[in-house]
């Protein structure tokens, strides 16, 4: 599921506690967001209509939970990403990553540790360096 920046931002506020109101979701947004209420509503909706979370009532009052994992939220948009900019292909990424140096050196040595646990559970002999 692709979601909009926008609705990353509400994602992120519901994924932080959940359940919650649209009231406790303005609440908990960036301060430079200073969308109106109706908006956050509005766009509750449509995650709702995504089945990226899901609505609930309490007496006359919403609440809204995510039914869309943080994970796989991340994981549909490094696709996207990787699809977009890298031509589908995992390893340019991860060069380019290296390569513009984004990444610390602790960053650099927890990939490589993550490759070589990954390679170890495949079965794979080499080891990365």
């Amino acid at each position: 599921m692709r979601l909009t920046e926008a609705e990353w931002q509400i994602m992120n506020a519901l994924w932080e506690k959940w359940p919650a109101t649209a009231r406790q979701v303005a609440d908990r947004l960036p301060k430079d967001v200073n969308w109106a209420y109706t908006t956050i509503k509005t766009m509750l909706t449509r995650l709702s209509d995504k089945k990226a979370v899901q609505e609930s009532k309490k007496g006359h009052v919403g609440l809204y939970e995510p039914l869309l994992s943080k994970q796989t939220a991340q994981r549909s948009a490094l696709k996207t990403l990787v699809n977009q900019a890298f031509d589908g292909a995992f390893g340019p990424l991860m060069h380019f990553l290296v390569e513009e140096q984004t990444l610390t050196d602790k960053q650099k040595l927890e990939l490589v540790e993550a490759l070589n646990k990954d390679e170890q559970k495949d079965g794979g002999k080499e080891q990365v360096q």
